[in-house]
């Protein structure tokens, strides 16, 4: 899972950046049940920074799950609640393929 965020997170921004210092200190807090690879985080806001993204809820990065054949199944997305990484989220646009965090890592 930290790859794929470093992936997504590589922008040379402040937000990215702000964002990348916060993944030491994230604690994966729940899976989503149905083997997507959705993950939700718990981040001690005491010792890192909020990223300058706003104070609500923001979609701070996002890439589409490529397969060899061109098609795009799902997309992979990063959320930021006021400033700190939320969830990553793995979408699914097909019942066909089954859409998960290894086949976005394969991809990105």
């Amino acid at each position: 899972m930290a790859d794929v965020l470093g992936v997504l997170l590589g922008r040379e921004d402040p937000v990215h950046a702000a964002l990348r210092d916060q993944m030491p200190h994230l604690r994966v807090r729940e899976r989503c049940t149905c083997e997507c690879g959705t993950v939700y985080f718990d981040l001690d806001r005491t010792v890192v920074s909020p990223a300058p993204s706003g104070p609500g809820t923001v979609v701070a990065a996002e890439a589409q799950i490529l397969t060899d054949d061109g098609d795009c199944p799902g997309e992979v997305l990063v959320f930021a609640q006021a400033g700190y990484l939320s969830w990553l989220e793995v979408c699914s646009r097909s019942d066909d393929i089954n859409v998960t965090l290894t086949l976005a890592r394969r991809t990105l």
